[in-house]
């Protein structure tokens, strides 16, 4: 039996991580990956069977793993965002969850042909919008702040009303009988808050005090936040069945929000854990579907499926934002985005079984309908986020911007001749003066320190695809880098060549601690400046069929510095000695050198000989 339990252990670890690379490499939703892997080493095969491997030990190992997932959706979860976003998000919560659950009961009633008590668990449950799923999509569909707020908070806060209302509902009709007590649900739910907000606030706060005065070494506070929220999580469900969900959720917005030094680390920490455990828990929960489940939806359930996806939310996302400060493309994008995570699936997983057995035979439904749901959200909603909110005009159209961090006469050239080539540009600095020629020449700037929390809250960065740090400061651009690699991507963060470059040099910083090298070892920053001085200048080199990357080569002068090449499609792809490109016909090179008929030597050996003559 540990035998079979730690094989089965092993696949679902494998399926689930190698569905996320897989997702990655070919740019689709992950959620979708996770559920097909689950169902073809389930159903299908038959090699995974998660209630017979684990046993009594599955719900509450899913349970724990939402707890987790719910605590790091919270930990991102900035105050600044919801200002900015306010009027809307709360009326996206407080009339929002009511609305669905209200549209969703009649429309699961009326339309899915199902009972009452299984219509308002079902309403109850579709709630909850998946902020597992819209936190990576937001990633890729590159909107703006203000849109991409609404969607995230309302997924973070309504993820746990959800489950609680459903648990609610659920506990009355298995306990109390079949008209629903509003009383009783509302009570619940009151004291359901109550319990999180102290449970939530308290130890949230009191952690955060300790790790300020340095009672917990910093190789501990990961595991020990790790271990509270669990905590946390059992306690509040002791004293009101299903508050620990909302619980941690509170506990994750307040210590997200206290401005810890080391919170960064911390939600590193948990976004990994989180990858690992939804990957876990998709694969586990597919992989436990019923074929002949599967076998009984039939024209009512899909016709439901409909009517949540297109009457459901956009009339519930109208009614719910009748006069709020938000723009009607907003109220537009958001009635229409509304996917399904990992939940809902957990909790209809867990009330399906529940209600049948208390004599509600059409409970069994519940769990191939939210799957079905989460598969048609999901998909519908991955593709075309990004399309809607271009064609809408709330997202970049291009995920090509360059953040250059340091104004200098070379970044300042190089910047303006990015923005002739139509590739959108930003140049950082905290000098006013430093960012005079910019401005002059109608580059955007930022004045100010790019690591600050205002530049946080102001600068919209979701169309970053370059940053490049090219101050004087070694030791600053790697800190650039490594603030922004984790976010970003190590591959797409840059920094000017150090002075002591070689890892062999005790004076330079350790390779894990920069960006990558920009340009070439040889492009070190007052090397730049004084070759501007020196009378170098840019070069855009299209390349052709009939004038190739080699061709360009031979042409340059020896000391040519190849800087970037802008694809065909205006990518951005930085020259680095770890990374060489290899420019194809269609994209154009740009470089810093002399002119292409003249070596660095003749150029400088210039005025010597005039002083001859």
């Amino acid at each position: 039996m540990e035998h079979h339990a730690a094989y089965s252990i092993a696949m679902v670890l494998a399926l689930g991580i190698g569905a996320q690379w897989l997702a990655w490499r070919l740019r689709l939703p992950a959620i979708v990956l996770l559920s097909v892997a689950g169902l073809v080493a389930g159903p299908w095969l038959g090699i995974l069977y998660p209630t017979a491997d684990f046993g009594r030990f599955l719900q509450p190992v899913i349970s724990l793993c939402v707890a987790v997932i719910l605590f790091e959706g919270g930990l991102n979860l900035q105050f600044h965002e919801l200002r900015l976003a306010a009027s809307g998000v709360r009326r996206l919560v407080y009339l929002g969850a009511p609305l669905t659950w209200v549209l969703g009961s009649l429309a699961a009633h009326y339309i899915g042909d199902l009972s009452w008590p299984t219509s308002l668990v079902f309403g109850a449950i579709i709630v909850v919008t998946g902020p597992t799923v819209i936190i990576p999509m937001l990633r890729h569909a590159m909107l703006n702040r203000r849109t991409a707020s609404y969607l995230k908070w309302e997924g973070i806060i309504n993820d746990p009303i959800g489950a609680l209302l459903a648990v609610l509902v659920f506990q009355y009709f298995v306990f109390s009988g079949e008209v629903a007590a509003l009383d009783e649900v509302l009570a619940g739910l009151g004291r359901a808050v109550l319990i999180a907000g102290i449970l939530g606030v308290l130890p949230g706060w009191g952690i955060g005090v300790a790790f300020r005065r340095g009672w917990v070494p910093e190789y501990l506070k990961a595991p020990i936040t790790l271990a509270l929220v669990i905590a946390i999580y059992v306690l509040s469900n002791r004293m009101q069945h299903e508050a620990g969900l909302l619980a941690v959720t509170v506990l994750g917005i307040v210590m997200g929000n206290l401005n810890l030094p080391s919170i960064q680390d911390m939600r590193r920490f948990k976004e990994y854990i989180t990858i690992l455990l939804v990957s876990s828990v998709f694969i586990l929960l597919t992989a436990d579907l019923q074929p002949e489940l599967l076998a009984r939806m039939s024209w009512p359930t899909f016709a439901l499926i409909f009517a949540v996806m297109f009457l459901v939310r956009p009339l519930m996302v109208w009614l719910a934002t009748i006069r709020a400060d938000m723009i009607w493309q907003d109220r537009l994008l958001v009635g229409w985005i509304a996917p399904r995570g990992i939940v809902a699936a957990a909790v209809a997983g867990v009330f399906a079984p529940r209600m049948q057995a208390a004599g509600y035979q059409d409970a069994d439904m519940l769990v191939p309908i939210i799957f079905t749901l989460i598969f048609a959200t999901v998909l519908a909603h991955s593709f075309s986020l990004g399309y809607l909110g271009r064609w809408l005009g709330l997202a970049s159209k291009k995920g090509n911007r360059v953040v250059i961090v340091g104004a200098s006469p070379f970044s300042t050239e190089l910047a303006q001749l990015l923005q002739e080539e139509k590739v959108g540009v930003l140049l950082v600095d905290t000098s006013w003066h430093r960012l005079r020629d910019a401005r002059l020449h109608g580059v955007p700037v930022y004045y100010g320190e790019i690591l600050s929390d205002n530049a946080e809250e102001s600068l919209e960065l979701n169309d970053v695809g370059t940053l490049l740090a090219a101050t004087s400061n070694d030791a600053y651009n790697a800190l650039i880098c490594t603030s922004f690699g984790a976010e970003m991507g190590r591959s797409k963060v840059f920094q000017l060549p150090m002075y002591s470059g070689d890892d062999d040099d005790p004076r330079s910083l350790a390779r894990a601690n920069r960006g990558q090298v920009a340009f070439g070892e040889n492009a070190v920053y007052e090397d730049l400046w004084s070759h501007l001085a020196a009378g170098w200048t840019f070069h855009k080199t299209p390349l052709t069929e009939n004038f190739t990357w080699q061709d360009h080569l031979e042409e340059c002068a020896d000391d040519t510095i190849q800087l970037l090449m802008i694809s065909s499609e205006g990518d951005v792809v930085i020259h680095s000695p770890q990374n060489q490109f290899n420019p194809r016909p269609g994209d154009t090179v740009v470089s810093f050198g002399p002119e292409k008929t003249e070596s660095l030597k003749e150029t400088l050996s210039k005025p010597a000989e005039e002083e001859e003559h």
